[in-house]
Parts: C-alpha cells; sequence; structure tokens
C-alpha cells in the first residue's frame, strides 16, 4: 500500500499551520486524534498532555512498541501588555534573536481566535548605527490596537501563546516551506505509518503519538514512556540542516534521505539498533545519511526512562528551523516513511531482545 502524494502533502499543509507553541499544543493534539482514529483501537493519555493511539496485536502478552513525535512548536508567550497595546513576551524554546523584527507572528487568544500582528522595527531612518540584536523581551508586537483595554476586550492576555504567522507553500517538486515542521514531520509520519499498516496484524502493541513540550527540555516524554513502559521506541524528530553551502560534516543534507542519528547532545544510538536501521536502509534501498546533533531529541528522555528502553531516532533534516520557515524535501520524508514501517514491520520478540540486550 502508499499513500497519495496530494493526500500528504494537504496534511503537511494542515499539520505545520495549526497554532501549537508549547504547552499549548491543543489543536494539535485535536487533529492528531481524528486522524487517527480509524487505524487504532484506543487511546491512551498521560496527564501532561501527551496521547497515543494503540493498534493492539491478536496475541496473548504483547510486547510494546512506540513510535514518538512531539506536538509542539518554537513559539512564545505575552508577559506584558503596554499602555499604547503593544505585546511583550518572552521565548518558548530555542530561538535567535536576531530574526523576529518585521515578522509576522499570531497571538491565540482566549476566545479561541488567531490574531495577526507585525514585531516592531527601528526604521532606517530613525537608526544611530549603535543598536545591537535586541533581546527577545524587548521586541513588541504590534496587533493594531491603541491601548490595553483593546487588546483585553479582543480577548488577550498576558500567558497567552503567539507562533509565527507563516503560510505552508511549495517551492518548487519536492521542496516546500512552512513553520512548525519541527515537529509535526513526526506527527504526520505517525498518521501515515498506521493508516499504511491498518491491514497488517503485528505480533506487539503499537503505540503511536506525540509528547507535548519538547522545545523547552523535552519535558514530556518521560511521563508517555513510564505511562506506555515500551521494550522499543522510534523517536520520529526532524532537525537542523547546514547545508547552504554544500555538505557540513554530518550535518544533514536536503534530499539525501532519512538521517540515522548516531549521537546527539542527549543520547547514543546503541550499535545493535544502528546496524538494524542500516541493514534495512540497504536491504530496501532506501535513501539515508548519517547525523550528529549538539542538540536533543525525546529519544534522550525515553531511552533512560524505567530500567532503560532501546531507542532510536528516525528523522529528517531541514533548513532554517527554530525560525519563521523551514526548508524541507519530501523526498527526505519518503524515505524516512519507508524506513520507520520497515523498522516496525520487521520487528518480532527475538530482534526486540536483541536490541535490548545486546
Amino acid at each position: 500500500m502508499n499513500i497519495d502524494k496530494n493526500k500528504t502533502i494537504s496534511r503537511m499543509k494542515t499539520l505545520t499551520e495549526l497554532h501549537g507553541a508549547p504547552g499549548f499544543e491543543d489543536e494539535v493534539q485535536s487533529y492528531l486524534k481524528a486522524e487517527m482514529e480509524p487505524y487504532v483501537d484506543e487511546f491512551v493519555y498521560n496527564r501532561m498532555g501527551g496521547f497515543y493511539g494503540v493498534k493492539r496485536a491478536k496475541v496473548d502478552n504483547p510486547k510494546r512498541v512506540v513510535v514518538a513525535a512531539h506536538m509542539d512548536e518554537i513559539g512564545f508567550m505575552i508577559t506584558h501588555i503596554t499602555k499604547n497595546g503593544m505585546l511583550q513576551f518572552t521565548n518558548l524554546g530555542g530561538v535567535a534573536t536576531d530574526i523576529w523584527q518585521g515578522q509576522r507572528l499570531k497571538v491565540k487568544s482566549r476566545k479561541n481566535e488567531e490574531i495577526i500582528g507585525i514585531v516592531a522595527n527601528i526604521p532606517k531612518h530613525f537608526r544611530t548605527g549603535n543598536e545591537g540584536a535586541p533581546k527577545i523581551e524587548d521586541l513588541l508586537l504590534d496587533i493594531g490596537c491603541e491601548n490595553q483595554e483593546e487588546v483585553l476586550a479582543r480577548g488577550i492576555n498576558i500567558g497567552d501563546s503567539i507562533v509565527p504567522e507563516t503560510p505552508f507553500i511549495q517551492l518548487s517538486e519536492h521542496r516546500f516551506a512552512s513553520k512548525a515542521w519541527d515537529n509535526r514531520y513526526g506527527c504526520l509520519i505517525g498518521i501515515e505509518l498506521l493508516e499504511l499498516l491498518k491491514d497488517v496484524d503485528l505480533n506487539f502493541d503499537l503505540y503511536v503519538g506525540a509528547n507535548v513540550q519538547e522545545e523547552v527540555g523535552l519535558r514530556g516524554a518521560r511521563a508517555s514512556a513510564e505511562l506506555i513502559d515500551p521494550d522499543v521506541a522510534f523517536v520520529v524528530d526532524c532537525s537542523p540542516a547546514n547545508d547552504m553551502k554544500g555538505k557540513q560534516h554530518l550535518s544533514g543534507e536536503l534530499g539525501k534521505g532519512t538521517l540515522i542519528r548516531i549521537k546527539d547532545g542527549t543520547m547514543i544510538l546503541k550499535p545493535t539498533f544502528r546496524d538494524y536501521l542500516l541493514d534495512l536502509a540497504n536491504q530496501f534501498e532506501i535513501s539515508h545519511q548519517y547525523y550528529i546533533s549538539p542538540g536533543g531529541t525525546d529519544g534522550g528522555e525515553i531511552h533512560k526512562a524505567n530500567i532503560g528502553i532501546p531507542t532510536a531516532v528516525i528523522g529528517v533534516c531541514a533548513r532554517y528551523i527554530h525560525s519563521t520557515n523551514a526548508v524541507f524535501d519530501m523526498r527526505d520524508y519518503t524515505a524516512a516513511r519507508q524506513l520507520l514501517t520497515q523498522s516496525v514491520t520487521h520487528l518480532n520478540e527475538d530482534k526486540i531482545k536483541a536490541l535490548q540486550y545486546k
């Protein structure tokens, strides 16, 4: 079975345009549940907001396998409303400080409306030449209000969330741009994995879902891992590419396939798991590339949970993540989806035990 490319692109657009800053992932959760429901037997939840759809095995005492994404994207939270109706904010997740002036951001109001504003910047006419990069806390979002009362009347208050206002667009045959591909990629691949496996009987319980608050320190992953206590885990996440001037060591190149993440700041891939992925990638001629990152994924928390959970990241890279736009390649996504599908369907009790203890 395969999935129509246009269906995948439609899901990409919907997912990346949803508003889901850390701690405010409810829109993403609602969409995922609706898309996953036809393919799962039930949902399980932790108390932080993470959830998983469960495809039950038809065997006694089945093993448990997890495919874990995260729902949140980088964003901001309102910290102050000025007397003349401007919004000050703090970051939710790791962002550069020098890219936001003049950009469009959107606030999620308490009336459940999205309100677009412009990040204030000093016109060249008024600059002295001594201005440095501002701190996030010094930026102002202009939503067109004239005073505090007008802001409050629109249902906006301190503590509300902000994300970039970035429509999903197709740049070329294979490449697209959007906000939040980190990590709506993982949400998308989870939906499509379940769809691809809808008529496949597995000999283990498969849990597919997403955690919250990854962008603010991998906060939601441990709650999910301890809820499910999986025997094996696959993390699906998007990573930064640094290929604008060509290949830069092991930092990922667009169009070169899925990432085999062998090391990052939070986890080292077990050699047995590495070889399992590489053998399948080579056997099925799946485009892939080695990847190393100073950052981390939810795998950093999952692999340490309970008595230890063998964990691998099946990822893709994208340019300019944690900004208003990311540029990514559809071919990398389809390679990742193929490797994830083969990695899940080739598991059995003996292989799981080998990944756990060898």
